[in-house]
């Protein structure tokens, strides 16, 4: 009689032509990091493509189940939760039950004992559950029974058994019980088993086919629960299982009494049961009704493919599960996301075996989508998180409690009692934005009263977005996109420009497009973002970007890439999809069109002086202006420095303003003039020289360019505009009266000069409305025909000239009597000619004073006595 505590040799040999199984120790390890329905890397996705998801570390359990799986040994697995111990029990029992036989047949119970472990061969053939009970499972065994002598090492040990084989021939079994233990857990009834009598021929070499039925009746389904925890969480890296029986025995018409039957089996490393690997070969989400009052919910139809490499067969009847989700904590107990029902699977020998599943989530509850402590996230929002970036997420499967229909009650006991933790293939989202658009931009500049690291403190944007999407084919479900948020990063040319912030929720609607021509379905978002901060992050970048606006002429693309906040409303409510990977490409149209800025047409009237110094003038004036781009732009504060000819002559600013497209009218604009303090002496000498042919009426130009200080809190975007150079027709002051010049100042409208007297009156027109401005002194020649003098003005006596059309006094004019210029004069008494004029006058505006050269020409000049 075998000893059941030291014998660790399975009863199940192999056939001379079968190697023997290996055995392969694990160490434990954490079971939150070894999923035990593990898929290999190589497992097909249901969508066709190979899985890319990183490969996980497998279980002991996993990886010793899948070595025996693929080594062809232990005993037959069903599709549901992976144990074969029916077939475990049975077939070992047969095995220890034919040894009892020998044993008892013979004189030197010791010496056959031994042949007969090393000899004895059986070899499954098929197991077929024929029927469940309400107790277990009845079951048909077949298999091959032979002695092999060969087997046997000990020479003296394979003689002797040999010849007391051949001479007991066959040896008899009456029908029996076999119960099976765990020895390792408090020794556990994890069933028994009926076995009816059974005839073996034990000569060797001769085969004898074995097929009786079978009685599985269940045991103690707490210790059943307890083990299968252990296997799955990893800790189970040996199993031993203690079969007892008492047989009758007889060989031919000799009784051989009673035997007490006790053998053990031990399973370890690659012997443990496997759980087979699965495909997902359909899965679709639809809405269905969940109640008689119309409540709707979503609905998932599964297809499960695998394959059953054993000779078994049986029906696996309907069978309900929970599916649950993990918590916030791994501690937490898992969260009931939806429920399952599998339909009636028919597994037949060495072949495939296809699962339908029908999954129901009728609400989602507080627990899934309550934010987790500490967190932005709820365990939903983790678990499509996972989902949508394609890696493989972790579902766990429990059985239902309730069982259904005709399903035994000790099935129930079994399955409600174990959780299973299943991998679910992700579904990558990249690429399945179609196109991405930014339409009616608004760009807004940093507010100068805004805190640091404020939304405020950085160039906003306003726009609308229009996103189109694929659906994924297996969305066959309403959804209405309610809003979103965003955080996306935004290149130009491979490079990083910067990150456009749009953490605030934004409303945004959304439409179905229905496929056509065999393309996927489609969704088109719709979303007016308002003052999303956009982040410069390069400055070169910048600086490239702003250079193609301004002088390209031409449409600019930018990429973004964005992860992308949604919140939906569907059937189950409203939730929000995380981190969902978008990008597209954005055209830009230019500042620009090529032609500088002329076509912006500046006029500046209602010009105000505000204060004065010995070399400024601080003014402002209202501003009209045309916007040529497609853009709007709001302007909280930035100031621009003016330059002429390189040196920086003043500045202007602009505060609280909206600029709209095509006509903008009545912009104030305050600015200051005083080349001496910003650019010295040079730039005194430029700024007169300026100011000079800008009252002559020359075409002049200006100079905008900005600098480290022209936008608060952003030294770094002002800096990187102040390489470029805006210039500008320097714009017209507007007058009272208006010549055949157009646009062309005309500061002296007309002139009176009196013969007799020698004296000449002026009518000036002033561009100020509310400032007068003071003559301090002129030196100025009139000329006939440019080049002809008639007289000259000497005069340093200060008057003033106030807003509008004024009056200067007599000015004395000392006649050049010898020149065709003065007969001119003569000729034209009583009537009117056309003179030039050339001076230097000295003006005084305040506590300002210049002196600057005039040229006019076509001046209107009466003649009286």
């Amino acid at each position: 009689m075998a000893d059941d505590s030291s014998s660790s040799a399975p009863l199940l040999g192999s056939s001379t032509d079968r190697p023997q199984s290996k055995h392969s120790h694990h160490s434990d390890e954490s079971h939150e990091n070894t999923p035990l329905l593990s898929r290999s890397s190589d497992t097909p996705r249901y969508d066709g493509s190979e899985d890319q998801a990183q490969e996980r570390v497998h279980s002991p359990a996993a990886t010793s189940l899948r070595s025996i799986q693929q080594n062809g040994h232990g005993s037959l697995e069903t599709a549901k939760g992976g144990r074969r111990w029916p077939t475990v029990v049975a077939v070992g029992v047969l095995g220890a039950l034919v040894i009892a036989i020998i044993i008892g047949a013979f004189f030197a119970p010791a010496i056959v004992e031994e042949y007969a472990k090393e000899a004895l061969v059986i070899e499954p053939t098929n197991l077929s559950i024929a029927a469940l009970t309400a107790n277990g499972v009845s079951a048909r065994i077949q298999a091959n029974f032979r002695m092999d002598a060969s087997r046997v090492k000990n020479k003296h040990v394979r003689n002797i058994g040999r010849f007391g084989t051949w001479i007991a021939r066959e040896v008899e079994s009456r029908d029996s019980n076999v119960a099976v233990y765990l020895p390792e857990y408090g020794n556990i009834l994890i069933g028994t088993a009926s076995v009816s009598r059974v005839v073996v021929d034990i000569r060797n070499g001769h085969t004898t086919p074995i097929d009786f039925i079978s009685d599985l009746v269940a045991g103690d389904v707490e210790g059943i629960r307890q083990v299968a925890n252990d296997w799955l969480e990893g800790r189970l890296d040996t199993v031993r299982i203690l079969g007892k029986a008492d047989v009758g025995l007889k060989s031919g018409l000799i009784s051989l009494g009673t035997q007490s039957i006790s053998e053990s089996l031990v399973f370890e490393g690659s012997n443990l049961p496997a759980i087979p690997k699965y495909k997902i070969t359909r899965l679709n989400f639809q809405e269905v009704p969940v109640s008689p009052g119309g409540r709707r919910g979503m609905g998932a139809d599964v297809s499960l493919s695998l394959m059953n490499s054993y000779p078994v067969k049986f029906t696996i009847p309907s069978l309900e599960f929970d599916i649950l989700v993990p918590n916030c904590g791994i501690h937490d107990p898992y969260i009931r996301l939806a429920e399952a029902t599998t339909s009636t699977i028919e597994v037949e020998p060495s072949s495939e075996v296809d699962v339908d599943v029908r999954g129901i989530v009728r609400e989602l509850s507080q627990p899934l989508i309550k934010n987790c402590p500490d967190s932005r996230s709820s365990p939903l929002d983790l678990l499509l998180e996972d989902y949508i970036h394609g890696n493989d997420t972790t579902l766990f499967v429990r059985g239902s409690s309730t069982p259904k229909g005709d399903t035994p009650q000790w099935i129930t006991q079994i399955i409600s009692s174990v959780t299973v933790p299943v991998p679910f293939p992700g579904h990558t989202f990249d690429n399945v934005i179609k196109n991405f658009s930014l339409t009616n931009t608004h760009f807004s500049l940093p507010d100068p009263l805004a805190d640091p690291d404020t939304d405020e403190a950085n160039p906003q944007i306003s726009g609308q977005i229009v996103v189109t999407a694929s659906l994924p084919k297996e969305m066959n479900f309403g959804i209405n996109v309610t809003r979103v948020c965003a955080n996306a990063t935004v290149f130009y040319k491979g490079d990083e420009l910067g990150v456009l912030n749009l953490h605030k929720w934004q409303k945004a609607e959304s439409e179905r497009i229905e496929p056509k021509d065999g393309e996927s379905a489609a969704i088109r978002i719709r979303s007016q973002i308002r003052n999303a901060p956009l982040v410069i992050t390069d400055d070169n970048v910048f600086s490239d970007v702003i250079q193609e606006l301004l002088f390209g002429g031409n449409t600019i693309l930018l990429k973004i890439e964005a992860l992308v906040d949604v919140e939906v409303a569907t059937v189950l409510g409203k939730l929000a999809i995380k981190h969902m990977p978008a990008n597209g490409i954005v055209p830009v149209k230019p500042i620009s069109t090529g032609a500088g800025f002329n076509n912006l047409k500046p006029k500046v009237g209602g010009l105000r002086v505000l204060s004065t110094s010995k070399t400024s003038l601080n003014f402002e004036a209202q501003v009209n202006f045309t916007n040529p781009t497609d853009y709007t732009a709001q302007i909280p504060f930035i100031n621009i420095h003016v330059l002429q000819n390189g040196s920086v002559i003043g500045d202007a600013t602009i505060q609280n303003i909206t600029v709209e497209k095509g006509n903008n009218t009545n912009v104030l604009v305050q600015a200051t003039w005083d080349p001496t303090k910003f650019g010295g002496k040079k730039g005194q000498k430029i700024g007169r020289e300026l100011l000079s042919q800008y009252i002559s009426g020359f075409n002049t130009t200006l100079i905008f360019r900005t600098h480290i200080d022209s936008i608060p809190f952003q030294p770094r975007i002002g800096e990187a505009l102040s390489k470029f150079k805006v210039e500008i027709p320097t714009p017209r002051l507007s007058t009272p009266g208006k010549g055949k010049d157009g646009d062309k100042p005309h500061f002296i409208d007309d002139a009176i000069f009196h013969l007799f007297s020698s004296t000449a009156e002026f009518t000036l027109l002033s561009p100020l409305q509310y400032s007068t401005i003071y003559i301090e002194n002129i030196n100025a020649t009139a000329f006939y025909n440019h080049t002809d003098p008639i007289g000259k003005i000497n005069y340093d006596l200060p008057f003033k000239v106030p807003p509008g059309a004024s009056q200067t006094p007599r000015l004395p004019v000392d006649w050049s009597f010898d020149s065709v210029g003065y007969e001119k004069i003569r000729e034209a008494l009583g009537g009117s000619l056309k003179l030039d004029a050339k001076g230097i006058v000295g003006v005084r505006l305040g506590h300002w004073t210049e002196t600057v050269w005039y040229v006019g020409s076509g001046i209107g000049a009466s003649v009286a006595i």
